[in-house]
């Protein structure tokens, strides 16, 4: 999957972004790197967050946080190599494990790295405001940049500034579109409680608690969608990244312009096939173009001075070499090859380029920047001129071929009868993941698939065979049967005891005596016992078994006055569902309900003003005089 150097051109930010969400989401390797750490980074962050909530010590959890965030930067890393390896790899599928094992052996650079971003990061939001973090935003490649190992992690953001170039910007308008993330939180919170609504509603299953937890009044919700959604687009961090250092590259170096010339069509004037002397020309004329990029100064119209031989230049280009200490004799020798096949017209290119290297060199003593300019154009030549020399190849096979093809090179074709069939290649297996998602394919397709047509009836069948005979006779028997179970229910509910009328519900009691042994039935006690149990509870101490009194209190003085019908396999919602009382009394109900199913099913603490405030909301209800039906009743 190595990018063509054709595809090499400068990418806007929205171009990088969406780039980066496609390679995301085809590669399984980006995913298997990132979401490890992703998802200790989660199990942290919540743990921490519950310890700090329930007043734990916070050692542990702030120790497992530093580890998992560590753990994280080990797989930016390896995902940083891992998508490089994608894009300009050449030999084939890149492995993840081999892109693990690079990572783990530049630990050290990726933790001072991960130290330097968590530094850098905090002091940028707390000093400005959170405005810095998106200006200053070259530091954003720091894994990638800490796997090519191209300079010190105690410098990552000049090293960053350095290898981005004029790509700076783009990384500045990247950072600001990730704030898409704010979309993929709420998204997520859409499609997590469309999942409760549907197994409350087609399961069957009471996810009551469920469903009020994943509520955005919640910070506990609020805090796992967060670092949910900052999981989740780790791959597309690290992709980004990588395609901004390659997307630097191509503007520092002009590789989008080399592309361009190598794009630009052969002149072929009047003849069919271009000559060997043309496809030289072409060539040579490539090879020059691409020693003015490297040199990236203006072309004038003439030089005022001699042009260089290419012996002289590859002489002045050892020295500046061994003087700068940028290649033995033995790698210069390889490295200047190329050279020797230039022609008198690209030596003026050529001059330019060895006076820059030198001025570089001797006179700005700049050795690092020169010894990098030249590696790096000598590098590019080499590359300029096996590129052209394939593509030459290519036009001779294909010249080739069609010599090959005139009629007077046909060759007559084989006797059927001694063809031998060729042994049939047995395909290679497909990995686990591939047989995952065909088999969900085929089972999506199997759901989905609209009803096949039935076939057109062929003329002499019987119009009514036995299946349909028999469809038939079971749809009449499944409606006589529904039909009959609607007159039995029409009858059982029409059917009244005497006396009954309009009266209303009534509603059945317990003797007290039959519960008095049961401390969990609301009914064994009076609103009463249960309230004055409440303060004795209170006063000792105990507020959650308190608040659980109170609410009992208020069960059983809503069953005596027909408000609720009390039963011990209901739950506290199903009550509040059924509540047939004073419409004034929901509201304070529901309110009440919500606080002691935290209190004491959520092990939420309870203090003394959380029990004064329960009390207060109880005491309303407790001391209102019953109704006047039930009372007569």
């Amino acid at each position: 999957m190595a990018v063509s150097a054709l595809e090499l051109r400068p990418r806007n930010a929205v171009a990088l972004l969406d780039a980066a969400l496609r390679l995301s989401s085809r590669s399984a390797g980006v995913w298997a790197l990132t979401l490890p750490g992703g998802a200790a980074v989660v199990a942290a962050m919540l743990y921490l967050a519950e310890s700090a909530r329930m007043g734990w010590p916070l050692a542990v959890p702030s120790l497992l946080l530093t580890l998992a965030w560590f753990l994280r930067g080990v797989g930016q890393g390896a995902a940083s190599h891992y998508v490089q390896a994608l894009l300009l790899g050449t030999q084939g599928e890149p492995s993840a494990w081999a892109s693990l094992r690079a990572a783990l052996g530049r630990m050290p650079a990726l933790f001072i790295a991960v130290t330097y971003l968590l530094g850098l990061n905090t002091l940028l939001v707390l000093v400005t405001g959170g405005l810095g973090y998106l200006l200053l935003s070259a530091h954003g490649v720091g894994y990638a940049a800490m796997m090519q190992g191209r300079g010190s992690p105690l410098n990552l953001y000049g090293v960053c500034s350095r290898l981005l170039g004029p790509a700076r910007g783009t990384a500045v308008w990247v950072r600001a579109l990730m704030g898409v993330q704010v979309l993929a939180f709420f998204n997520l919170h859409i499609a997590l409680n469309f999942l409760l609504m549907l197994g409350r509603k087609l399961v069957g299953v009471d996810l009551t608690f469920a469903e009020r937890f994943a509520s955005l009044d919640n910070g506990q919700w609020l805090l796992f969608l967060a670092a949910t959604t900052f999981a989740l687009f780790e791959p597309v961090r690290a992709a980004v990244a990588t395609l901004l250092l390659v997307d630097g590259r191509v503007r520092q170096e002009g590789l989008d312009l080399l592309a361009s010339v190598q794009q630009l069509p052969a002149r072929n004037v009047g003849r069919p096939l271009p000559s060997p002397g043309a496809s030289r020309d072409a060539a040579v004329l490539a090879v020059a173009l691409g020693l003015g990029l490297l040199a990236a100064t203006p072309a004038r119209a003439a030089e005022a001075a001699e042009p260089l031989a290419p012996s002289e230049a590859r002489q002045r280009l050892t020295e500046v070499a061994a003087a700068c200490e940028a290649a033995t004799p033995e790698d210069a020798a390889e490295l200047y090859a190329p050279l020797d096949a230039l022609g008198p017209q690209e030596a003026v290119k050529l001059d330019r380029f060895v006076r820059r290297v030198e001025r570089l060199a001797y006179d700005v003593e700049d050795c690092d920047e020169a010894r990098a300019v030249l590696l790096r154009g000598l590098a590019t030549l080499g590359a300029t001129v096996d590129a052209q020399a394939k593509a030459d190849a290519r036009a001779a096979a294909a010249r080739a071929k069609d010599i090959l093809a005139r009629p007077e090179f046909a060759q007559a074709a084989p006797k059927a009868e001694k063809e031998t069939p060729e042994a049939p290649v047995p395909p290679e297996s497909p990995g686990w993941w591939r047989r995952f998602i065909d088999w969900l394919g085929e089972l999506l397709k199997k759901l989905f698939e609209p009803a096949r047509e039935a076939p057109r009836q062929e003329p002499g069948t019987p119009l009514v065979t036995g299946a349909s005979a028999a469809n038939v006779l079971v749809v009449v028997l499944v409606t006589l049967t529904l039909a009959v179970l609607g007159v039995v229910l029409l009858r059982a509910l029409n059917r009244r005891k005497p006396g009954e009328g309009d009266e209303g519900v009534q509603v059945s009691t317990v003797d007290a005596s039959t519960l008095a042994g049961d401390a969990h039935h609301a009914l064994s006690r009076p609103p009463e016992g249960w309230a004055h149990l409440a303060d004795e509870l209170a006063a000792r101490g105990a507020y959650r078994e308190a608040v659980r009194s109170l609410y009992l209190a208020l069960l059983s003085r809503l069953h005596r006055d027909g408000a609720i019908l009390y039963d011990e396999t209901l739950s506290n919602w199903d009550y509040l569902h059924q509540f047939r009382g004073r419409a004034e009394w929901k509201a304070p109900f529901r309110e009440l309900t919500r606080r002691f199913d935290f209190a004491w099913y959520g092990n939420e603490p309870v203090g003394v003003d959380g029990y004064r405030a329960f009390r207060t909301l109880t005491e309303p209800l407790l001391a209102a005089p019953p109704r006047p039906e039930v009372a007569g009743a």
